[in-house]
């Protein structure tokens, strides 16, 4: 196989699944020997940057300061422009766009730059991102615009592509699977091991800890397990929340655990370096992910590797990070008493809980590995170009 000459364009390099799937595939595709270039916008917000990593790997960084996530028309504008003059000069084989604003103006650049192949990746809808539903159609009509520029539509998991299909958004032949790949070995073999954290943590060796790894931010379902924490916690002492992140609502969040008297059961490590991620899964116990909204979670992925069970609402594609009672529960999406329920009855039973760990772990080895990743970007890219006689 011919190498490529490959740009990825994402919207912003913060601390999240999608940023953390885009610098994978860039570091995997380079070390195979292609030629690629990352272009991004500035990573602004309280989630962290993975900018640094980005730039340490070997592969070409561009940070397009006009760049936003925001709808901002005419700097919009601008930045379509200014990735249409780039893809000009640099002419690449293959343009992989990630995330909604970048998405649109990426493919729209590329197919009028006539890139040969045009990739895009879903890692969450579009279209059901907003709270207010002018919104949401907005980005339908763009979808369903962009979708005929677009050679491959990959998404992280298959829900995304029956769900994109029902909104007549692109036709079944351009749509294809590729699950995101993660390092799986420091979830496995963690760098720290899980008493020390545990240790810094506060934690003790009775203690059960119920990890979450989210942005403290909307619609990631914080406060469904604030409402659930008083029930919980009176019915195992032992029980303690660990979460994983930081955002705007961390304020809301902690305010609400003092009014509860519940500071003794959470540990908020704020925001942390993804470095760290692997060995903090490691000192869990179980997973908990009740976002309202995903395409499929990292953090079910993660926390398998971990060796814990994992909780979620059935939403999007995080049944495919699972196996029903095998390997975790998935939840009626955003049955709170049902998603109480099956947290007591991991922490009821906690060989049983281990056991379910054990399986997920093999579960998520086969199915998460960066290795498989990056191969099934290579299918991806060279079917779009052999279909184009190139």
């Amino acid at each position: 196989m011919r190498k490529l000459k490959i740009v990825h364009i994402i919207t912003r390099l913060i601390i999240g699944g999608a940023q953390e799937n885009t610098l994978l595939s860039c570091e995997g595709q380079h070390v195979l020997g292609h030629d690629v270039t990352l272009f991004t916008g500035p990573a602004i917000g309280p989630e962290g940057s993975l900018l640094d990593r980005a730039r340490s790997t070997g592969y070409h960084v561009e940070i397009l300061d006009s760049m936003r996530r925001s709808i901002l028309p005419w700097q919009d504008v601008s930045t379509y422009r200014a990735f249409k003059k780039r893809l000009h000069e640099i002419r690449p084989d293959v343009v992989h766009t990630h995330s909604s604003k970048a998405g649109i103006l990426g493919r729209v650049a590329a197919y009028r730059a006539k890139v040969p192949a045009v990739v895009h990746t879903i890692h969450g809808l579009s279209w059901t991102a907003s709270t207010r539903e002018p919104v949401n159609a907005m980005y339908r009509a763009l979808e369903k615009w962009t979708a005929p520029m677009t050679g491959r539509i990959v998404c992280v998991a298959g829900a995304m592509s029956e769900q994109s299909l029902a909104k007549n958004i692109g036709k079944p032949e351009q749509y294809v699977t590729v699950y995101s790949g993660m390092e799986t070995k420091t979830f496995v073999h963690p760098p720290v091991p899980r008493d020390v954290v545990r240790a810094q943590l506060g934690l003790r060796d009775e203690h059960v800890a119920v990890g979450t790894i989210a942005r403290l931010f909307e619609l990631k379902g914080h406060d469904d397990l604030l409402d659930l924490a008083p029930n919980l916690c009176e019915k195992f002492p032992n029980l303690r929340f660990l979460w994983v992140g930081d955002g705007s609502l961390r304020g809301r969040f902690e305010s609400r655990i003092v009014e509860m008297k519940l500071q003794d059961r959470f540990i908020l490590t704020g925001l942390v370096k993804p470095v760290r991620i692997p060995e903090l899964c490691g000192a869990m116990d179980i997973v908990v992910h009740p976002s309202r909204r995903e395409g499929l979670a990292r953090a079910l992925a993660q926390g398998a590797l971990a060796g814990c069970p994992v909780v979620t609402y059935d939403i999007d594609g995080n049944r495919e990070a699972l196996v029903e009672e095998r390997t975790g529960f998935l939840v009626p999406p955003f049955d709170k008493e049902i998603l109480r329920l099956r947290l007591a009855r991991l922490l009821d039973d906690m060989p049983t809980s281990r056991a379910m760990g054990e399986r997920g772990r093999a579960f998520a080895l086969a199915r998460f590995d960066t290795s498989a990743m990056i191969e099934g970007l290579e299918r991806v890219y060279y079917d779009v170009l052999q279909e184009k006689g190139l």
